[in-house]
This record gives C-alpha cells, sequence and structure tokens, in this order.
C-alpha cells in the first residue's frame, strides 16, 4: 500500500492527500515532521513524500503526476492534452505566482513574526500582478478549470484560502475577493473529502503549535 509521509498541517501535503482521496487510491499516513523526515526518500527533508512499491518519490507535483499515471481509474487531468496542459498552468500559477509569494508573509500573518515593511510592498505588488494574471486563466464553472474537479482544485483547496488569511491579515483585505474565491471554496467544502483534509489539518495544526512551544 502506498504511504504518504509528512504532516497534515502542510498545504503541500494535503494537495496529494486530497487527490489520493478523491480518486479512491487506499493509502496509509506516517507522520514526518520537518528534521525528521528520511532522507533517502526526500533528499531535501521536505514534505510531504511517498513511498510506493517501486521506491520513494519526492515533490508533491511530481507525486500528482504519479498518481495520475499510476491510478488511471478516476482521472484528475483531461485525457485530451491542451485541456490536461491548461490544468497544470492553473496549478503552477497558484504555487508559483500566488502561495510561493504569499509565503513571504505568513511568519507574520501565521506564526507571531515580523516581515519588514519593505518584503511586504514588495509582496503586495507582485501579488497584484500575479492575481490579475491568474484571474485571467481561472474559471469557477464551478470548478477552478471548468466543469470538472482536477488537480488544480487538489492545489486551490488548499492554498488560496492561505493567500486569503495572509493578505487579509497583513494588508486588511484579501487580495482574493474581486475574484469568486469564496463561493468556490463554499463548494469544495461540501465535499466529504475536502471535509476530511481540512479536519486532519486542524488536528494536526494544533499538534504542531503545542509542538513547537514545548521546544
Amino acid at each position: 500500500m502506498l504511504t504518504l509521509c509528512g504532516f497534515a498541517a502542510s498545504n503541500y501535503y494535503n494537495k496529494v492527500k486530497l487527490a489520493l482521496l478523491e480518486k479512491g487510491v487506499p493509502f496509509q499516513e506516517e507522520l514526518a515532521w520537518v528534521g525528521e523526515t528520511d532522507r533517502s526518500a526526500s533528499p531535501l527533508g521536505k514534505v510531504p513524500y511517498v513511498r510506493t512499491e517501486h521506491g520513494p518519490i519526492s515533490e508533491s507535483t511530481v507525486i500528482l503526476e504519479y498518481l495520475e499515471a499510476a491510478y488511471p481509474e478516476v482521472p484528475l487531468l483531461p485525457a485530451e492534452p491542451y485541456a490536461a496542459a491548461k490544468v497544470r498552468e492553473l496549478l503552477r500559477y497558484i504555487e508559483l505566482h500566488l502561495e510561493l509569494v504569499a509565503r513571504n508573509l505568513y511568519p507574520e500573518a501565521f506564526f507571531g513574526g515580523k516581515v519588514s515593511d519593505g518584503l511586504k510592498q514588495k509582496t503586495l505588488e507582485q501579488l497584484e500582478k500575479n492575481i490579475a494574471a491568474f484571474a485571467t486563466l481561472a474559471r469557477f464553472s464551478p470548478f477552478i478549470a471548468g466543469e470538472r474537479f482536477t488537480l488544480a482544485d487538489c492545489a486551490a483547496a488548499v492554498h488560496l484560502p492561505l493567500v486569503s488569511g495572509a493578505t487579509k491579515t497583513i494588508y486588511g483585505r484579501d487580495l482574493l475577493a474581486d475574484l469568486p474565491v469564496r463561493d468556490y471554496l463554499k463548494r469544495l467544502n461540501e465535499r466529504p473529502t475536502v471535509q476530511q483534509v481540512h479536519a486532519d489539518r486542524k488536528t494536526n495544526t494544533e499538534q504542531m503549535m503545542a509542538r513547537m512551544k514545548a521546544q
């Protein structure tokens, strides 16, 4: 059986977990905090990583591609090459141009740290530009790439709430508010798989915060 390794407070872990649940792939979970990972399975010590019958795989998007190839019965990518590429494009925009940029704000937005005013301003400018570009690609009809739930939704379900939350805390406004993100996430949250991921994330986040205070 496939083993998903990492911790459920991680949005990248949850992206893979949501894909596994949506595809109906049997899997088990192995708790691995940052600093306690198996470096033979994830050489950079990042989460998530998976153990398969053939060996380990690291990097969340690579894992998604593996799942699509290894478990094609419930596809989360369209069969048509151009449509599949547009899903991958959205996934890349969400992760590289939205979440990774917003991550600059997380230390102050979520963990009680401090972010410099200069970095806040630079991040604001980048996010405003990138969100405008993302808005030209996202369809929200009803899913982010169109009529079907795809890998792009696995990413959006776990990343977009963080972008919204971080920007609202730091700038006093949700930079995604002009897009139909709120209604879209509400629709996603009606899915049992998404509900399970969020519940497990909440529990694990509490464990992580307690662990951080104890260190």
